[in-house]
């Protein structure tokens, strides 16, 4: 690195580099994943849920800008291919393919568990390193958590109970959700 941001060591900032790099990763693949939902989900309330994901996708994309944005600011290169994404990856591909609303919803609803505790753990790390990359992972987390809402709020009963409940993997939370 020739350069990084004042106040901070070149040691912190690779490491900091490094998480937002897999963050990078994980924000080119959500929205990857969001748009293949967009486009292979069927059946009653299609529409809606449809016209949902729209702003799930350019919200994630605007996320993978900034974050990559970021890494150059700090002096790294953002990797935005899609060999980064594989390499970057510690969670499995999206299995579902065309199914129903409930279906995706249900395994939508683990990909976003999985994906707001990764950045939760990228936030404990920018923590100690960079207050401002902190800050902008806890900006995102918190629009990423009101799209899990919404995601949620399909899948729960009037109990609070979710029709996904108990399931491991995204094909057997679209299995059990349908």
């Amino acid at each position: 690195m020739t350069f990084t941001a004042p106040g901070l060591s070149n040691k912190a900032t690779k490491k900091l580099i490094g998480v937002m790099q897999e963050r990078l990763s994980a924000f080119n693949d959500l929205h990857l994943t969001l748009k293949h939902i967009h486009w292979n989900v069927v059946g009653a309330n299609f529409i809606g849920v449809h016209e949902m994901i729209d702003p799930q996708v350019e919200l994630t994309r605007g996320y993978a800008d900034t974050v990559a944005e970021r890494i150059a600011t700090l002096g790294g290169s953002p990797n935005g291919t899609a060999k980064a994404i594989e390499h970057d990856r510690s969670w499995k591909d999206y299995s579902v393919g065309r199914d129903t609303v409930q279906a995706h919803l249900g395994a939508l609803d683990l990909v976003y568990v999985g994906f707001i505790s990764s950045h939760r753990e990228a936030i404990a790390i920018a923590g100690e390193i960079d207050p401002v990359t902190e800050d902008m992972f806890i900006g995102q987390t918190a629009e990423l958590e009101k799209f899990h809402w919404f995601v949620r709020a399909h899948l729960e009963n009037s109990s609070g109970e979710l029709s996904n409940a108990g399931t491991k993997t995204e094909a057997a939370a679209a299995k059990k959700s349908r």
